[in-house]
C-alpha cells in the first residue's frame, strides 16, 4: 500500500510503498478515506512533541493518528489507536475495534475529519471549562486560525452577547466578524495601541477568553484589565489557555491577580468523561443543520511531502485525502 512514511526525526514524511497492515485480535482493518494534517503531527514528526517517541516509537512508521475510514462492511467510521508503525496517513490502517465511531451519513469523511476536533477545541472550554453563560462577553484571542473562526461561531451558538476577537490576517479579520464577531482587533499594531483598545474594548469587562496564543500578547491583554486606580475588581474573567502560537510564557504580574478577578485555567478544565460524548453529539448536530463553516482544502496522500511545510493555509484546515 502507499503511506506517508517517516524515517527519521526531523524529516519529511514520504509517499512510498509500505507493508499492508494485517488486524490482530480484536482489531479490525480501516481503509482510510481522509486525514487532517494538523500542526500536532509535524510537532510529533519532528521530535519535538513530548509524546513524539511514544507514538513513533520505532522507525520508519506511516504519520498521523486519527482519521475517517471505511470497514470491510463499507461503514464510515471516525477512527484512532493507531499502534506503530502504522498511522493514519496511509490506504489502510488497523485499530482496536472499541477505538471506532460511526460517522452520520448525511457527513461527507473529508468535513468529518476536519470539524469535529476543531470544534471541540472550542466548545470543551466554553461549556464545560469557562461554564459560559448567555449574554457573556467573549474575547477570542487569535480568532484567524481555523480553530478560532469556529470559536466565534460557537459562542454565537451558545448565546454570547458579545464577541471581541483577534488576528493579523486582514482577509481573515473580515471573515470572522462575517461569522459574528462584534469587534475585531487587528494585533499588528504597537504595544501601547493594542493595550488602550483592548481597555476600550473590555468596557465592564471580559467574561471570558479563549486565548489561542498566549506570549506577548497575552501579556498586554492581561496589563489591559489591570484598574488604572483604586477600584475593585468588576467581575470575574474566566481565560482558558488553548494555545501558544505568539510564545509558549508569560510575564504575569502579581497585580493581575489581586486586582482584576482574572481566573486562569488549562484547556482540559472541567472536563469530565460524560462531557466528550456529549460534545461530540452537539458538534455532530450544528454540523448536520449547517451551523458550522470551515475552509477546507483537500491534499492527495501522494502529495504529503509538498504540503507538509507550507505555510500560506491562513485559517484553512488541509485534510488528506487518500
Amino acid at each position: 500500500m502507499k503511506a506517508a512514511v517517516l524515517y527519521q526525526f526531523g524529516e519529511i514524511p514520504r509517499y512510498e510503498d509500505f507493508p499492508d497492515p494485517v488486524p490482530g485480535e480484536g482489531e479490525v482493518l480501516i481503509n482510510v478515506k481522509a486525514v487532517a494534517l494538523e500542526n500536532v503531527d509535524k510537532m510529533m514528526a519532528e521530535g519535538t512533541h513530548f509524546a513524539s517517541r511514544q507514538f513513533l516509537s520505532t522507525l520508519p512508521a506511516i504519520v498521523g493518528f486519527d482519521g475517517i475510514g471505511e470497514l470491510p462492511d463499507g461503514r464510515l467510521v471516525g477512527f484512532g489507536g493507531v499502534k506503530g508503525p502504522y498511522g493514519a496517513m496511509a490506504e489502510k490502517t488497523v485499530v482496536p475495534k472499541e477505538y471506532t465511531v460511526p460517522i452520520p451519513t448525511s457527513v461527507d469523511a473529508v468535513t468529518a475529519a476536519a470539524l469535529p476536533a476543531s470544534a471541540l477545541t472550542s466548545l470543551f472550554p466554553l461549556k464545560w471549562g469557562a461554564r459560559l453563560e448567555a449574554g457573556e462577553t467573549v474575547f477570542i484571542n487569535g480568532a484567524t486560525g481555523v480553530a478560532g473562526k469556529l470559536a466565534v461561531q460557537i459562542a454565537k451558538l451558545l448565546g454570547a452577547g458579545r464577541i471581541v476577537a483577534t488576528g493579523r490576517n486582514e482577509a481573515s479579520l473580515k471573515q470572522i466578524a462575517a461569522l459574528g464577531a462584534d469587534t475585531v482587533i487587528d494585533l499588528k499594531q504597537a504595544d501601547e495601541q493594542l493595550v488602550e483598545q483592548f481597555r476600550r474594548e473590555a468596557g465592564k469587562g471580559f467574561d471570558v477568553i479563549l486565548d489561542f496564543l498566549w506570549g506577548r500578547v497575552t501579556e498586554l491583554l492581561i496589563r489591559s484589565l489591570v484598574p488604572q486606580g483604586l477600584s475593585f475588581a468588576q467581575g470575574r474573567t474566566r481565560l482558558v489557555q488553548i494555545g501558544e502560537k505568539a510564545g509558549s510564557t508569560i510575564s504575569l504580574l502579581a497585580d493581575a491577580l489581586r486586582t482584576t478577578g482574572l481566573e486562569i485555567m488549562g484547556a482540559g478544565a472541567g472536563l469530565t468523561p460524560e462531557a466528550i460524548p456529549a460534545g461530540a453529539a452537539q458538534v455532530w448536530d450544528w454540523i448536520r443543520a449547517g451551523k458550522l463553516r470551515m475552509d477546507i482544502e483537500q491534499v492527495a496522500l501522494q502529495d504529503v511531502a509538498d504540503v507538509w511545510e507550507r505555510d500560506d493555509f491562513h485559517g484553512k484546515r488541509v485534510v488528506i485525502v487518500v
